[in-house]
């Protein structure tokens, strides 16, 4: 499928799928949860003899046999929703202090426990502020389309290998279910640096490499944590993504990321018939989130609105990003949760109960 460009209707999940066998991914494990069941079932259907599909006997089992994969240079990701991202929790860590690349994809549902299948966004504490032990970030970007599920694949694996960190798409279960018309022209990715990997061979100081997140030296242990944590303020600096919209002299501007920022947008719009001001700012990436451009683009809002499926969690981040502006006292939430979607209308007319 490399440099062929494919256009049709397909479920974000699907073409998530469909991507990484254009991207040319060595490995997919996984296994089987709704709203993201597809991803799977599409990898088996279609994969190609130098890729390696393997439903494993449980979330746990697939998130270490990433990091097999991963320890071993290979270009490797999986995927999962709700419990069973829960499940990769230790594996995550594990990942993260080992300084392992890999992509996890959480098409969110409803939670805590077993929740519902309904799409959420209640997941966001769990990814963006990391749902396992130690001192780690995960890269964290969220698409809003079925063809940004396809396009943000190659961009996941680009900050997973370049800082040895892994990368999560984090989509809601609308996302992963929608259909859409979607083009993949996704060339086969490059030859990433794996001189650290786990190859099996000698290398010139004569010692093997060696993967581990075991530091039992504490001066190591706080070393290693330090040179991470450059490595995330590098990506502060460079790699915070955001799209705004009809935010040059918005009077209330919204915040939404996934699915709810296209009910957010239309929800400017019709604002906009009605003679509001309303603009729309839209986190890609959730981390790191773009605060520099979120206090650029709430310049002349009075109020700001954290529209999300969950009870407010983008909420904090956002209030961290404009604490140094008068705007942190007034962001407020919006939302819905247990699966109800929210519709262009009902955000219209919150808004009009706060200008």
């Amino acid at each position: 499928m490399s440099g062929e460009v494919v256009t049709r209707l397909m479920k974000g999940n699907e073409a998530l799928a469909l991507a990484a066998i254009a991207y040319g991914v060595d490995s997919y494990f996984g296994y089987p949860i709704t709203p993201q069941s597809e991803i799977l079932e599409t990898l088996s259907a279609k994969h190609p003899e130098t890729m390696t599909v393997l439903q494993a006997e449980s979330e746990v089992g697939a998130i270490h046999m990433v990091y097999g994969a991963a320890a071993c240079g290979k270009v490797a990701f999986t995927s999962s929703s709700g419990p069973g991202f829960s499940l990769m929790q230790g594996g995550i860590s594990y990942m993260c202090g080992a300084g392992l690349p890999a992509v996890i994809v959480n098409v969110m549902r409803g939670g805590p426990g077993l929740g519902t299948i309904q799409p959420s966004q209640a997941d966001y504490y769990q990814v963006v502020k990391g749902g396992g032990h130690g001192d780690y970030h995960l890269f964290v970007v969220a698409p809003s389309s079925p063809q940004e599920m396809a396009d943000f694949l190659p961009l996941a694996f680009d900050w997973a290998f370049r800082y040895r960190n892994p990368a999560v798409i984090l989509a809601d279960g609308t996302i992963g279910q929608m259909m859409e018309r979607v083009s993949l022209n996704i060339l086969r990715h490059g030859t990433f640096d794996t001189t650290w990997a786990a190859d099996g061979t000698l290398h010139k100081r004569s010692t093997y490499n060696r993967i581990s997140s075991l530091r039992l030296d504490p001066a190591d242990m706080e070393q290693v944590t330090v040179e991470r944590f450059e490595k995330y303020a590098l990506a502060e600096k460079n790699d915070a993504r955001s799209e705004v919209f009809a935010v040059e002299d918005a009077d209330t501007l919204l915040v939404a990321f996934g699915s709810v920022s296209r009910v957010a947008r239309r929800a400017c719009e019709i604002a906009a018939e009605e003679g509001l001001r309303v603009g729309l700012f839209r986190p890609i990436t959730l981390w790191p989130f773009p605060a520099e451009a979120l206090r650029k683009a709430a310049t002349s809002a009075r109020h700001v609105v954290c529209v999300e499926l969950n009870m407010g969690q983008m909420i904090d981040d956002v209030r961290l990003s404009l604490s140094s502006t008068p705007l942190s006292e007034s962001v407020l939430h919006y939302g819905h949760t247990g699966g109800i979607t929210l519709s262009p209308s009902e955000i219209v007319t919150f808004v009009k109960t706060i200008s």
